[in-house]
């Protein structure tokens, strides 16, 4: 298993030195070693952004998921995508609508590619991990960061406006 895992590491590092730059579909994005309190990273920084809004899902609602999905639309729209710089931070049961099979996960990725961030807190799937017995798989689209609150606590440091719809 560890030769398996080496050699597809090689491969996937091949397909980027040769210009190929796809990351593979089992990939993730992960903030865990570089996470600094002090000093946000964004998978879409938006430096020239005139308004910066975090959003918080805590609740296994799927209702609540596209009332979200539907205000960061509304967000975008109302600045353009350039403009506003979102990020969505999902922790306790509301990690459940970064699931790969979430009935929202193609409005994610739709928004995703339009500049929004979804963040997932490696405390909640540290947890449902060993709830479930494997760990849950997330919409390509998500990011891992350390907890949820404390990323939601950081950006608001930062000059975030805090939502939760």
């Amino acid at each position: 298993m560890m030769e398996r895992t080496r050699t597809v590491s090689m491969i996937a590092a091949l397909m980027v030195c040769l210009g190929g730059g796809v990351s593979p579909a089992w990939a993730e994005t992960s903030m865990l070693q570089s996470y600094k309190f002090e000093t946000p990273e964004f998978l879409h920084p938006h430096p020239f952004a005139k308004a910066h809004v975090v959003l918080q899902v805590s609740e296994d609602n799927p209702q609540l998921w596209g009332l979200t999905l539907n205000n960061i639309t509304n967000l975008m729209a109302y600045f353009g995508p350039d403009d506003v710089q979102i990020v969505m931070v999902a922790y306790g049961p509301g990690l459940k609508m970064l699931f790969a099979d979430s009935p929202v996960a193609e409005r994610i990725k739709a928004l995703d590619a339009q500049g929004a961030e979804f963040d997932a807190c490696n405390v909640t799937i540290t947890g449902m991990t060993k709830a479930l017995g494997h760990r849950p798989k997330l919409v390509d689209a998500s990011a891992i960061v350390p907890g949820g609150i404390v990323r939601i606590m950081q950006l608001q440091q930062h000059g975030f406006d805090y939502i939760k719809p």
